[in-house]
């Protein structure tokens, strides 16, 4: 397990952590982090999540403010119920959105309650 001493990460290091809620409640693991690269930002954090041994899982776009860093858990944490995961825009392994689109970006910042910032 990697342990989180300092706030600049590298995105292997993050990849396959996993994430929980305020509550302590597993809501998945880090799947891959999207990066616009003209901005040189994170765009989004994919999670996976639901499914059963890594069958079925539904992935999900977070957008970087809504993942915190827990380093005395060493993992991350994305402060909503299950229940508001369940009910987010979610996609399948074989079928990605297109990340770069304004009106994804929109959707899912507006559903975890950010606007994108510029």
């Amino acid at each position: 397990m990697m342990k989180f001493n300092n706030i600049v990460l590298s995105a292997s290091a993050l990849d396959g952590d996993k994430v929980k809620n305020a509550k302590g409640e597993d809501l998945g693991h880090v799947k891959d982090i999207m990066i616009n690269t003209e901005r040189g930002q994170v765009q989004y954090y994919v999670l996976s999540f639901g499914g059963i041994l890594g069958m079925g899982n539904k992935l999900f776009a977070i957008p970087p403010q809504a993942i915190s860093v827990d380093t005395k858990e060493e993992c991350l944490i994305l402060n909503v119920d299950k229940d508001k995961l369940d009910n987010a825009p979610g996609f399948d392994q074989d079928n990605w959105p297109n990340m770069a689109d304004d009106t994804f970006r929109d959707e899912i910042y507006g559903h975890y309650g950010y606007e994108y910032r510029v």
